[in-house]
């Protein structure tokens, strides 16, 4: 692979006008048919197969009015009167008015008609039915319904639309501070604008490509709304971390007096086999959220492993051509001007600091780390998943409001009521049984109120609503859930059905569905990567300590995450006002998405630990401690750097309001800086020095049939002649 690598490298110096061309043609290509051929991404959360969408598939085709979406506006009379008053009555029924006139609404039903007022007779919910389901309304039927909004008079009722959500995440100002903070530190790293302003340069490229191909994708595909922000602060992120690589390696070998050409093809060919593997690491376990089988997640993995495999080829062939343009200009002025060349950085850094720090007391830095991490993880135990409602939406907005003033009047359980839909093949049997269904649930524990739902005509389908008493995320309702079908599944017989669904319903099954896929998708993935890491690094037990390293760090993000976002601690520091249940898919998104990176770093540090074990002489426990030390001080600088410019990224997209964003940014912020110094740079050395040589110790019938890749550069030890023939073609 080195061998690859540094011909592709050489070529992209020398024919760097050639490589930045067809590359800035495909990005125009791109971005064209994103902008003529996009589609648009839709909020679905859902998994065929499972009781509650085979229940709703089956709504839509028996009750095509009720399988829509059904919103809620809610009215409350202005101070001193009450809904029912004459003139608060009439301004109600302008509400409706204007409702029925919405595009694709084909029923709305005031208060006064289905009862829905409260005790207090000041708030009343007014039922808007859809044509289209929730995902398929537009951002112009959003507004149309928004408009309903009214603050209210002395005279006219204050009117709240709820029960929708606002669309995707949208990417703003906030996210900015991230890319800033990930500036500043290039530029301290490097020393050098033009170093700094290329790294960048060079990550935005990968990702504005990235993102191009996935609004390709959308037009035939359907993506999650979340993907593209998934997709967006992971691109980028890796994207200015494998620029930084190579960079600084091209950087100090450049500095030590190299030739621009040589050692531009020795950086790829050496970093860049790094790079390589980690990214494959990272697009492996991002694609493998494919075997899960969920249709949302699948998308939003392969959207992020898109947009990682194209910042890896960008870094590979585009980088060495921009550092070509750049020249002797990625060096600091100072060393420029000085006309000689800079020696090579001596060992008395912080990297190497540290490092002989952890040989000195590499026992008690295990024990330490591992009992540290394993407190952290203790809160795990208490993780509780769902899908988002409206109870989590930025505080101020229609749909909070909304909410909150249902919660109030109604009880948590009237903003997400159950559906026991029931099918037979004749009316009175269908009728029967919603009636044994109707008395049923009523001694349920945990039921509010139970009342008749619509029917199709030929009385072959009829619904029963259930209001529960907890809210539709709450533990209460999801134990609900599981009694409401054990008790219909005793009443359903012969060729009548019962199916219970509903969000709550829906978020139980992504639940569960999630939860007993994590195992097999973890076995696949770590399986993989274990594969991967012993193809690079020629040992079993690195790629072993990685994986334990991994766990170490997932448990301590969880834990630290639930305790955060569910548990309420420190909540506020973080803008999260009402902490909750985490997001069902949230688990093995972060842990995809966490191994990754995890071995983004364990790459990085143990390639040059690795190159300079090989390079050191006859093996030792003496050769592999001094190449530990020598490997985590030539590397924590930029390890640093990289750990930093990501956890920055993430970071910006906790000020997004939209709650699993911020989650998922928070946790992998988190976890990024727990894995890089924490685990990476701090236990991975600890544990490779009490190993020895034993670390690199690989069995002789395992090497014999183990494809040699190089990943160390041995076999550049004797340079090709700056006039050898160039080996890559376009």
């Amino acid at each position: 692979m080195a061998q690859l690598l540094y011909r592709l490298g050489r070529f992209s110096f020398r024919r760097r006008r050639l490589v930045a061309g067809l590359r800035a043609l495909i990005l125009l290509l791109l971005a064209a048919g994103a902008l003529t051929l996009g589609g648009k991404t839709v909020d679905t959360f859902t998994i065929p197969g499972t009781e509650s969408q085979e229940a709703l598939d089956a709504l839509k085709r028996d009750l095509p009015d009720a399988g829509g979406a059904a919103l809620t506006v809610v009215v409350q009379a202005p101070a001193g009167t009450r809904l029912a008053d004459p003139i608060t009555r009439a301004a109600v029924a302008d509400v409706v008015a204007q409702a029925a006139k919405l595009p694709g609404v084909v029923a709305v039903v005031d208060p006064y008609a289905s009862a829905r007022i409260d005790r207090s007779g000041t708030i009343g919910l007014i039922s808007v039915q859809y044509t289209k389901g929730a995902d398929d309304l537009s951002p112009a039927d959003r507004e149309d319904f928004d408009s309903l909004a009214s603050e209210g008079t002395d005279q006219r009722p204050r009117v709240v639309p709820g029960g929708v959500s606002g669309g995707g995440p949208e990417i703003g100002a906030t996210e900015v501070i991230g890319v800033a903070v990930a500036a500043l530190v290039l530029v301290v790293t490097f020393g050098s604008l033009v170093a700094a302003g290329m790294t960048l340069l060079t990550a935005l490229i990968g990702v504005i490509a990235g993102m191009c191909g996935l609004l390709l994708v959308t037009a035939v595909v359907e993506v999650s709304s979340t993907a593209p922000v998934l997709a967006l602060m992971l691109g980028l992120a890796v994207g200015i971390d494998y620029a930084l690589f190579i960079g600084s390696r091209h950087r100090t070998q450049l500095a030590a007096g190299m030739a621009a050409e040589e050692s531009v093809a020795r950086a790829t060919a050496t970093a860049g086999s790094a790079v390589t593997f980690a990214g494959a690491t990272v697009v492996i376990a991002l694609a493998g959220l494919s075997l899960v089988g969920v249709p949302f997640l699948t998308a939003m993995g392969l959207a992020a492993a898109g947009t990682v495999l194209t910042a890896v080829l960008v870094a590979l062939s585009l980088l060495p051509a921009m550092l070509g343009f750049a020249g002797g200009r990625i060096l600091p002025r100072g060393l420029r001007n000085r006309g000689v060349h800079a020696r090579q950085a001596g060992e008395d850094g912080f990297g190497f600091t540290w490092a002989r720090w952890v040989t000195r007391f590499r026992v008690p830095v295990v024990i330490v780390v591992v009992g540290g991490l394993g407190v952290l993880s203790v809160p795990v135990r208490d993780m509780r998943l769902a899908l988002p409602d409206n109870g989590t939406a930025p505080a101020g907005s229609h749909q909070r409001v909304a909410y909150d003033l249902t919660t109030a009047a109604f009880g948590a359980g009237a903003n997400g009521p159950l559906l026991v839909v029931i099918r037979g093949p004749r009316k009175d049997a269908v009728s029967s049984l919603a009636g044994r269904v109707t008395a049923g649930v009523r001694k349920l524990p945990g039921v509010a109120a139970v009342s008749p739902g619509p029917a199709n005509a030929a009385g072959t389908t009829q619904v029963v609503l259930v209001t529960p008493a907890g809210g539709p995320s709450s533990a209460e309702t999801a134990r609900l859930v599981r009694a409401l079908r054990d008790s219909v599944a005793l009443l359903a017989g012969g060729s009548t059905s019962v199916a219970v669904t509903g969000a709550t319903a829906v978020g139980v099954d992504v639940s569960q569905k999630l939860t007993a896929a994590l195992p097999r998708y973890l076995g696949v993935v770590i399986g993989l990567s274990f594969l991967l890491l012993l193809l690079a690094f020629r040992s079993v037990l690195v790629p072993l300590k990685a994986a334990a390293g991994f766990l170490l760090t997932t448990g301590a993000t969880f834990g630290i995450t639930v305790a955060v976002f569910q548990l309420g601690r420190a909540a506020d520091l973080f803008g999260v006002d009402r902490p909750g249940p985490l997001v069902s898919f949230l688990p093995i998104i972060m842990t995809g998405v966490l191994f990754g990176l995890a071995m983004d770093y364990e790459v990085f540090i143990v390639s040059r630990v690795r190159e300079d074990f090989v390079h050191a002489g006859p093996p030792s426990d003496a050769t592999a401690t001094a190449a530990t030390v020598a490997g985590v001080g030539h590397g924590a600088r930029v390890v640093t750097a990289a750990a930093l410019i990501m956890a920055a990224v993430f970071g910006g997209f906790v000020l997004i309001d939209d709650p699993t964003i911020k989650a998922i940014g928070f946790g992998l912020a988190l976890g990024v800086l727990i894995d890089a110094f924490v685990v990476r740079m701090t236990l991975v050395p600890a544990v490779l020095i009490l190993l020895g040589r034993r670390a690199w110790a690989f069995p002789r019938w395992l090497d014999r049939i183990t494809p040699r890749v190089d990943i160390e550069g041995d076999s550049l030890r004797r340079p090709e002649p700056a006039d050898a023939p160039e080996l890559v073609r376009l």
